[in-house]
């Protein structure tokens, strides 16, 4: 499989007569590895916002709330039946007014470009009174990834929040519509060791196949980039149960740390699926820049994008990475809602039609999407 992205100089003279922006071209330019730049339809972003209209009938509160009156972000995305379907988390308008404050469910969205969404009117994921209630309420499922399996299957990885703890979790559909939860990613590996650690965002490898992305083995194992912090791996033989990579010591395998003086100096968190290519494995994450120690030229705690290759055969050996972000905060609704120092938080990455769709949470207020119109052969 081969990815040829267009040339930078030809995106940016393209760029005014299809009306979009100056800030979407990266000020540096990308390595060839990379994928970009990613351009921002002016007109349709954000792609979906808060609705203060839809009511669903809570198993957990008992009574009908308002599922995504007051943000609706940090989307994951996938192609289904020839149409783009987004996974975003939406916070209902109980609890306490802050971040992490209210319950977050996962809503479903279907476009056939992309550009322009039908919502479904309940949420299709949410912490309901079943064998998760322990590890999902009050706080709800959030940040979702999601990736197609060869059989025709999904797995959704996504956040378990307890108003306590995080837990990286997993779940399956063959619909994006009912969903099996298969509870903490790391519950059963190395005899419980990682059963009450703190956890979150899951990046399964895939590769493209018939022009969708799949769930991709290597050596013989499904791997996974997760964690905030660093960025750890984990490995799988049927993409539901999970065991973290450790070192020698028995400590966990660090595969993307932080770095001083960059806009990933607090914070090195997976993105999307990660791409399997013939020049390596391309990992989207996302980076927060440290308020001392950080990336002058940013904004403390703002959250931009960053790109790193690791070998194709070797998941573990980090070959390169960005030292600039690819993607930052730079729209309006980017820096304004309930994040205040911005957020271009990338979690859904497709191809479609030719192009490749990045979807991310904007200021953890709304979902926006930026496009790369490079070709796939």
């Amino acid at each position: 499989m081969v990815l040829r992205w267009i040339p930078l100089a030809l995106a940016a003279v393209c760029m005014s007569s299809i009306g979009l922006l100056a800030s979407d071209v990266p000020l540096q330019k990308l390595p060839d590895w990379a994928m970009g730049p990613f351009i921002r339809p002016t007109a349709e972003n954000p792609v979906i916002k808060p609705d203060p209209n839809s009511l669903f009938d809570c198993p957990m509160r008992g009574h009908p709330i308002q599922w995504e009156a007051k943000q609706v972000f940090n989307p994951a995305a996938v192609v289904h039946d020839g149409k783009i379907c987004v996974l975003y988390r939406a916070e209902d308008d109980t609890g306490e007014n802050k971040i992490g404050g209210h319950t977050s469910r996962i809503g479903l969205a279907e476009s056939e470009d992309g550009l322009h969404f039908t919502r479904m009117s309940n949420p299709v994921f949410y912490p309901d009174n079943d064998a998760q209630k322990h590890e999902e309420w009050t706080g709800g499922c959030e940040d979702p990834r999601v990736i197609a399996t060869a059989d025709g299957a999904y797995v959704l990885t996504y956040t378990q929040w307890n108003k306590t703890l995080t837990h990286l979790a997993v779940a399956t559909s063959r619909d994006l519509l009912h969903w099996e939860k298969h509870g903490p990613a790391f519950a059963r590996a190395s005899d419980g060791k990682y059963k009450d650690m703190g956890c979150k965002s899951g990046a399964i490898v895939g590769e493209l196949r018939g022009g969708n992305l799949v769930a991709a083995r290597i050596n013989g194992k499904y791997w996974m980039y997760w964690g905030d912090g660093p960025v750890h791996l984990a490995t799988s033989s049927n993409l539901i149960d999970w065991e973290p990579l450790e070192t020698a010591g028995g400590k966990l395998f660090v595969a993307l740390d932080r770095r001083d003086g960059h806009f990933d100096s607090a914070i090195a968190e997976a993105g999307p699926p990660a791409v399997l290519t013939d020049r390596g494995i391309l990992l989207f994450y996302n980076g927060e820049n440290a308020a001392v120690h950080g990336d002058p030229r940013l904004s403390a705690d703002e959250y931009s994008a960053g790109q790193a290759l690791f070998d194709a055969r070797d998941p573990t050996k980090l070959v390169a990475r960005t030292d600039q972000p690819f993607f930052q905060p730079t729209m309006s609704f980017e820096k304004t809602g309930q994040y205040v120092a911005g957020t271009t938080f990338i979690e859904g990455l497709v191809p479609f039609n030719g192009k490749w769709f990045l979807y991310y949470g904007c200021a953890d207020s709304f979902v926006g999407v930026a496009i790369f119109d490079g070709e796939i052969r």
